[in-house]
Parts: C-alpha cells; sequence; structure tokens
C-alpha cells in the first residue's frame, strides 16, 4: 500500500484537521482568528450609540481575554511542534502571494543544480572510461584491472531517465546517448569487456527512450547505425522483455518524431522492417506485439514499395497477413480476459493492417472491384481493387468486431474503430461472402498461422456456408467447406463470444439472416446514436458537439461514427437479407406515422434530423447513403450499375418510406430535382399496399382528414386581403422583391382591383 501524505503537507481548505498535536493547532489558530473577530466587532459596536442602550453594552476586556487565553495556549503548544516554517513563506502569505511558488522555485532550482552535478558525473566517468580504453591499449597486461563496476555506471542513468524535459542541453545530450549506446552494445556482445550489466539495460534504455523524446535526440537515434543498433540490443535483450520493450520504443518515438526515418529503417543497411516482422511473429506478449505494430504501422504510412513484400514474402515461413491473423486472434482472446496491454496493442496492430489493406491492392492491381478501376487515368482509390492474397485477414478482422466487449458510455473506441476501418476496406465479394454473412464465422475458425506451408493457402482457408436464401451477387450455389476440428482456442474463443451474444438486449433473428455481423453493426449504430444525439436533441446543438470533443478531442463526430454507417451501407448493398432486415429495423411495417417522423426518439427520427445537419455533413451523406441502400430492390445500383434509371425507382421507394421533403436535399445531389413518383411495381424489399395511399408523400406521416370550414364572410374576405397587400407592400419596400414581381401592385395596373 502506497504511503500516505505527510501529515504537514498541504490540504485542501475544506479538508478536517487531521489527529493529533498539528491537528488541535489548526483548530486553535481557527479559534484566535475568531476571537480576533469577535474582539473587533464588539470595539466597533461599543464606540457606536448602542453603547448606551440598556443591555446593549458590550464587554471589550471579555473578548480581550479570550485572545490573549488563546495566544497563551498556542505558545504552549509551539513547545511540541517540529514544523519549520521558512521565514519567506510568511512573507509570501503577507504580501497575497501563492506560498507554492516558492516551492516550485526552489524543486526547479535542485532539479538544475541536480542535473548539472549529475553532467558533471557523467563527464567523469566517461572520461575514465576512455583513459581505461587508451591504458588497456597500451598496456594490455592491466585490463583485468580496469573492469567496471555496475554501480559505477549506474549512477548517471537514474538521474538521467527521470530528468525533467528539456535540463538537459543539446550538445549532453547526444554525448549522453552516445555513451549509453556505447555501453549497452558492449553489455549486449557478452564480451570482456562489460561497462554494463545486462541487468541494468532496461534502466538505461529507458534513459535513451526519455533522452530521444527531444528532436535532438530522435535525430540522432534516426541515423542508421542507431536504429539498427536499438534493434539488435532488442533482440539481444529478449529474454528481458523490459530491456527489449524500451529499446522498440526509442524506435518508435524517433519514427514517430523524425518523418525521414521512416524510409532509413527501410535501407538494406539497417533491414527494419524485416526485424520488426520476424518479432512480431515470434512474441506474444501484449506489450512487445504493441510496440512492434507500432513501428510497422508508421513504417507503412507513406505507403512503401515494402508493403509489397511483406505480404507476398515469407518471414519464418510465413507471411505478413498470416502473422497478422494469428496476432488478431490472440489479442482477442487477451481481451476477452482482461490482459493488460491488449486493447492498445490490438488498435496498433489494426491501423498496420488498414495501411496493407490500403496500399497493397493499388500496387498489383489485380480483381477490379468497381468499373473506374478499368479506367487507366483514374488514380485508384480505397475499394477499387482487391487481392485474394488479402482473404484470410477477413475472418479474424470478423471475430474481433463481433467479440468485443461493449465500452460504457461511447460505444465507439478504439479498438472497435479501428477494426471498422479495416473491414471498410474488405470488398463483399462472391469468394468472400460465405465469411462475411457465414452463421459461425467464430465456430468456424483455424488456426491463421500453421506449421505446413501448403494450410496457408487460400484454397485450404475454410470458409463457411452462406444460410442467406438470396444472394442478389451471386445465385450460384456455394460448395460446403469441409471444417477442421476445432480446436482449444477456437471452444474458448466461442464460448467467451455466445457469453457476450447472450448479454444482448435484441432477440435472435427467426431468418437466416447474415445476424452475427448486420445485427453486431445495427446495434452499435443505435447505441452510438442514442448516446451522441439523446432524446431528440438537436443534431446540431452545441451540447452534441461538446459531447463529442469531450470523448474524442481530435476527432469529430464525422470521424467517429461514419465508417460505422459506411459499413452498414456496404452490407446492406451486397445482401437483400440484410437490407429487409435493417429497413425493418429502421422503418418497420407498423410504424406510428400519426406524428412528425423526424421527431421521434429512436433511430428513424435521429437519421432524419441527421438528414438536414450542418455542422456533420460526412456524416450526413453516410446516413442518406444507408437509407438509399436498404431501399434498393435488387442491389444493382451499389454493385456498380449507377444509372439515372435505377436512382430514380430507389428515390420513390425512400421517398414513400420516410417522405420526400425529409430526403429532398440528399436526392437533389443525386440528381432527383423534384419529387419521384409514387412506386408502383412490387419490389422484394417494399410493397406498396392500401394504407400507402394514406400517408402524405412529403411528410410521411398518415394524411388527416380535413374538416369542412364556413365560408368566409365579405368583411372576413377584404381583412385578409389587407394583410396580403400589406404583406407584399413591405416586401417590396425592403427589396425581398422586385415591383414587378409584386401580385397586388400587378393586379391594380391589370385593373383587376380597383
Amino acid at each position: 500500500m502506497a504511503p500516505g501524505p505527510a501529515p504537514d503537507s498541504p490540504r485542501s481548505s475544506q479538508s478536517p484537521a487531521p489527529s493529533g498535536a498539528q491537528g488541535d493547532l489548526e483548530l486553535e489558530l481557527l479559534g484566535l482568528a475568531n476571537a480576533l473577530y469577535n474582539l473587533g466587532t464588539t470595539i466597533i459596536n461599543d464606540s457606536t450609540k448602542e453603547r448606551d442602550k440598556p443591555g446593549g453594552g458590550k464587554q471589550v476586556g471579555l473578548r480581550v481575554n479570550e485572545v490573549v487565553n488563546h495566544l497563551s495556549t498556542i505558545d504552549d503548544m509551539a513547545q511540541h511542534i517540529k514544523t519549520m516554517i521558512p521565514l519567506q513563506v510568511l512573507t509570501e502569505v503577507d504580501n497575497s502571494r501563492n506560498p507554492m511558488l516558492l516551492t516550485r522555485e526552489r524543486i526547479e532550482r535542485a532539479a538544475t543544480e541536480n542535473q548539472y552535478m549529475n553532467g558533471k558525473i557523467a563527464a567523469i566517468n566517461s572520461y575514465r572510461n576512455y583513459l581505461n580504453e587508451a591504458l588497456v591499449q597500451n598496456f594490455p597486461e592491466l585490463e583485468e584491472y580496469f573492469h567496471a563496476r555496475p554501480d559505477e555506471i549506474q549512477l548517471p542513468v537514474d538521474p538521467v531517465a527521470n530528468a525533467p524535459p528539456f535540463t538537459i542541453d543539446d550538445s549532453s545530450r547526444t554525448e549522453l546517448m552516445k555513451s549509453l549506446l556505447r555501453d549497452l552494445k558492449t553489455a549486449s556482445a557478452k564480451s570482456g569487456s562489460k561497462p554494463l550489466s545486462p541487468k541494468d539495460a532496461a534502466q538505461a534504455l529507458l534513459a535513451v527512450k526519455e533522452l530521444g523524446k527531444n528532436p535532438v535526440g530522435s535525430q540522432f537515434i534516426a541515423t542508421p547505425e542507431n536504429l539498427k543498433t536499438l534493434l539488435e540490443l532488442a533482440l539481444s535483450f529478449k529474454d528481458d522483455p523490459e530491456a527489449s520493450s524500451e529499446a522498440l520504443r526509442s524506435v518508435a518515438n524517433a519514427l514517430f518524431l523524425v518523418e525521414k526515418a521512416r524510409s532509413t529503417i527501410l535501407e538494406k543497411e539497417v533491414d527494419g522492417g524485416v526485424l520488426a516482422l520476424s518479432m512480431l511473429e515470434k512474441t506474444t506478449i501484449p506489450d512487445h506485439i504493441f510496440v512492434l505494430s507500432r513501428i510497422l504501422f508508421l513504417i507503412t504510412v507513406p505507403g512503401p514499395s515494402f508493403i509489397k513484400n511483406l505480404v507476398e514474402d515469407k518471414y519464418n515461413g510465413h507471411n505478413a497477413i498470416e502473422i497478422i491473423s494469428s496476432k488478431l486472434d490472440l489479442l482477442t482472446v487477451g481481451i476477452l480476459t482482461g490482459k493488460k496491454m491488449a486493447r492498445e496493442a490490438m488498435s496498433d496492430i489494426l491501423k498496420f493492417t488498414f495501411n496493407v489493406l490500403l496500399y497493397y491492392p493499388k500496387m498489383v492491381r489485380t480483381e477490379p472491384q468497381t468499373p473506374e478501376a478499368n479506367n487507366p487515368d483514374q488514380t485508384p482509390i480505397i475499394g477499387d481493387f482487391w487481392s485474394s492474397k488479402l482473404d484470410s485477414l477477413l475472418a479474424p478482422a470478423l471475430r474481433v468486431f463481433t467479440s468485443l466487449p461493449p465500452t460504457s458510455p461511447n460505444p465507439i473506441a478504439a479498438p472497435l474503430t479501428h477494426v471498422i476501418h479495416t473491414l471498410i476496406t474488405i470488398p463483399i465479394s462472391a469468394e468472400l461472402r460465405p465469411i462475411w454473412f457465414g452463421t459461425n464465422v467464430i465456430a468456424s475458425h483455424r488456426a491463421s498461422v500453421s506449421n505446413s506451408p501448403k494450410n496457408a493457402s487460400r484454397s485450404q482457408t475454410p470458409q463457411p456456408v452462406s444460410t442467406s436464401s438470396s444472394s442478389s451477387g451471386n445465385d450460384s450455389p456455394q460448395p460446403t467447406p469441409v471444417s477442421p476440428k476445432p480446436s482449444t482456442f477456437d471452444r474458448a474463443l466461442s464460448v467467451l463470444a455466445a457469453g457476450r451474444r447472450s448479454l444482448s438486449r435484441s432477440p435472435p433473428s427467426n431468418t437466416t439472416a447474415p445476424t452475427n455481423v448486420v445485427q453486431r453493426t445495427y446495434e452499435l449504430m443505435d447505441t452510438a446514436f442514442a448516446y451522441f444525439f439523446p432524446d431528440v436533441v438537436d443534431v446540431d446543438d452545441a451540447s452534441v458537439r461538446d459531447r463529442a470533443k469531450q470523448e474524442s478531442p481530435d476527432n469529430s463526430l464525422d470521424d467517429l461514427l461514419s465508417p460505422l454507417v459506411v459499413l452498414l451501407s456496404r452490407i446492406c448493398a451486397a445482401d437483400e437479407v440484410s437490407r429487409v432486415r435493417v429497413r425493418q429495423l429502421i422503418i418497420p411495417d407498423g410504424l406510428d406515422r400519426s406524428s412528425p417522423l423526424e421527431g421521434r426518439s429512436d433511430m428513424l427520427g435521429r437519421c432524419l434530423r441527421l438528414m438536414t445537419s450542418v455542422y456533420h455533413s460526412r456524416l450526413k451523406d453516410a446516413v442518406g447513403e444507408m437509407l438509399f441502400a436498404v431501399c434498393d430492390s435488387d442491389g444493382k445500383f451499389y454493385r456498380g450499375l449507377r444509372l439515372h434509371m435505377l436512382i430514380v425507382p430507389i428515390a420513390s421507394v425512400l421517398s414513400a418510406l420516410v417522405g420526400y421533403g425529409n430526403v429532398a436535399g440528399f436526392l437533389y445531389n443525386k440528381g432527383v430535382l423534384s419529387a419521384p413518383p409514387a412506386p408502383s411495381a412490387t419490389t422484394s424489399t417494399y410493397t406498396p399496399n392500401a394504407a400507402t395511399a394514406s400517408i402524405n408523400p412529403i411528410t410521411g406521416t398518415t394524411n388527416n382528414t380535413k374538416q369542412d370550414l364556413p365560408e368566409m364572410t365579405e368583411e372576413e374576405k377584404e381583412r385578409e386581403a389587407e394583410k396580403l397587400f400589406v404583406l407584399f407592400d413591405r416586401l417590396e419596400k425592403t427589396g425581398a422583391i422586385p415591383p414587378s414581381q409584386n401580385p397586388i401592385r400587378k393586379a391594380i395596373q391589370e385593373g383587376k382591383i380597383g
């Protein structure tokens, strides 16, 4: 248990007095303050006219005696108090200054002097080492007398590692890092001369990492020689996880601060990418997976050709895709069992995965997915191409997506956000449909990395059969693969996932739809919308943006929620059963249309309010595309046949479901410039019925029969005409309309009004 604060340490002004002599003194001082206050008020009252009133006079002497008694008690108690208060602190208080300023000045001065002395110690030790080396070279027989002791080297390391930022000048920083790396390299080589024992390596590497957080220090690390040294140290101290982790963190910090280092580390002299991936393949420690994934993520941010080597070459018998898949499954179990650093490691390996999925298909340009991909004049974007070599990433990514436990209060947080980004980049092709929409994604797990190279081939990847009865993208029957016998890992993951699903607030579906991914995506979207847009709050209200800023200061709601909506849109566009299911969840057949749909407090109301948002433009467009996708009867529009003749029927269904007025702006941007005709043909996702005729096509609400109003009298007609005349005259005078467009003036000129 950590020790509590010292009894004489500063406390909150509202906290109770401590027990013991100091607490008694504090209470006595408080009593003295009250006595002095009472004495002052008594003197003032006795000097006024109240003094002459019968019974109104107060005895000043009594109040003076109270003050004297308190002073006497305090003097006696002072003999038992050992705490000394500097006179300068009392002076600061008298001058109405915070006494903590004095404390800060003393600490800063002590740190400066301490660092100055540490620099002297480091300089002396460095000089001693140089002198010893020179003596050994000239007098080899004296070598045994110059072995440095570990405690002598440890002296300057701790202060350097714990030194406040910017207290070391640039030249000293470089010299210290150079000395530390030299000693570390010598210690790891296990040569005759050991200026640093292996047990002190972690502390020394921590000092290197702290020194490298400064731009000058990071520039020093970013050289090929030092990057190579640190990666070799991480390998040399593999038996000491802490030391190895500190070496890797030093490299990661340099890659983050020095952009040029991301290409330097890939040079043949360093070969850092291969070393990092090899270490990632061998490690099972979440902290190491986190740092190595961060290094690989930073290396692949610029999209180097090294990504192609990662996918196509083997490292210890496995390529990067197989290594990533195995680590995703390992970290999924680690998160479900609460292992430390598992979430952070999952976030960074998913960032690395996203870079591979983003760049590799555009490098090889195989398996085009969109009509635009065949245009050689256009720069390829994400989703234009795909490669079957990346297929094996889908199953573990889906297991992560469906197995991650919920977070509260914000349901959209890392690493969930990163796996959503990863899934968006993977197409829903005919080959991948069994994995996307299989009902046994988790149970069909096979270890991504096996001992046999044949088992890593794409032809051997188990793909569960899609139970969807209708597949708009592929009507041919899918072959039934033979699932391998589940391993212990499979059974553990299935049990954990089943436990999570048993707590779901939504009942199981009666259809054979791909409920695993679709239901999970919709539940996340529903929960996230309810959190960020509670009740019927205006989506552009300042409180909504404040909440988003509080949850994620670096991201807007567009960044947080749009990818999830896009994922649901892609699923609905690719599968008819998913479209029907999501449409029924958002716009059920028995929807109450007696009140405005945009005023509802459910998913439909929030989506329609977002359609008119000003601050969340990307989220608004994503929601519009999602609603448009669930109304696409056969998915042709989202399969690339983006013809105007396909837009109008979909727009008709969308307007009939939610009202043209709620989606007019979105449809205008799609080329539908006016209200589309009512849907007439029956589709697989929407069937007009008799109740449809009673729905207002503009608002989407039920038409209320208007009561017959009595005929207006001549006097009422004259009053209404006068109101119109005044209104148009005011509009003309303010410049809102030109005189030629004033209907009242025009009627007078034509003689229609006398």
